[in-house]
């Protein structure tokens, strides 16, 4: 999920597209993170679903992962929402339950978190080596934009899923200190959770805005990584 910022107002269609594909591309190695730490904690799901690979095929949903974000780009509007088909995982085969539970769900999150880092250190190298680029005919200042993006966009992505309100990959982690009788009520809210998520981002409540907490955040975020 990711909203424009200044940089992204009365974006392109071509722009528009490019920021798709990384948005696809970064969910994608989200899922496959999921996947790969539950084949090591025991769970063989995803890898015999054949998830575990970067093939878009595989993983995109064409109505969550191209159709919407896609309509929501050409309208213009202010919020882009978009997913990958989530990777299956059976708890059963997972050898400690709950506690494993969150590690598969804390492998996306931060596999974003390492993609943003790896950008960031990329720009900088960038910078340091184009000199006055952003002046310049070529195409270094398209990189930047691309880089630029692939750290925000991956940075949205973690801190979104790391809300602690199921079925996003937060509530995982946070049912791990709960007694199990009330984790499993609170994980059970998962059918309706996306909706309360998006009440909370669209309809701000006491002056809480899900929305501005989340892009606080990823201004804090792109300030630790220097961008």
């Amino acid at each position: 999920m990711i909203s424009y910022d200044e940089g992204l107002n009365n974006m392109d269609l071509i722009s528009g597209l490019f920021i798709l594909v990384i948005l696809i591309f970064s969910a994608i190695f989200h899922e496959v993170a999921h996947g790969f730490v539950a084949e090591k904690l025991g769970d063989p799901t995803a890898r015999l679903a054949g998830r575990l690979t970067l093939n878009p095929q595989k993983h995109i949903d064409p109505f969550m992962s191209i159709l919407l974000p896609l309509l929501l780009i050409i309208s213009g509007s202010p919020v882009i929402f978009g997913a990958a088909k989530p990777v299956p995982v059976d708890p059963f085969n997972l050898k400690e339950g709950r506690k494993d539970i969150a590690l598969v769900s804390l492998a996306g999150p931060l596999t974003n978190v390492f993609i943003a880092v790896v950008a960031s250190f990329l720009i900088k190298i960038l910078i340091l080596s184009s000199g006055a680029f952003l002046q310049s005919g070529s195409v270094t200042p398209f990189i930047y934009w691309i880089l630029t993006k692939i750290v925000q966009l991956n940075l949205l992505l973690a801190i979104f899923n790391l809300i602690p309100i199921p079925p996003l990959d937060g509530s995982k982690v946070f049912a791990l200190i709960l007694p199990e009788k009330e984790a499993r009520i609170y994980l059970s809210l998962g059918s309706i959770g996306i909706f309360i998520i998006f009440f909370l981002i669209l309809s701000p409540i006491g002056g809480f805005s899900l929305g501005e907490l989340i892009f606080n955040l990823l201004s804090f975020t792109e300030k630790l990584l220097g961008i």
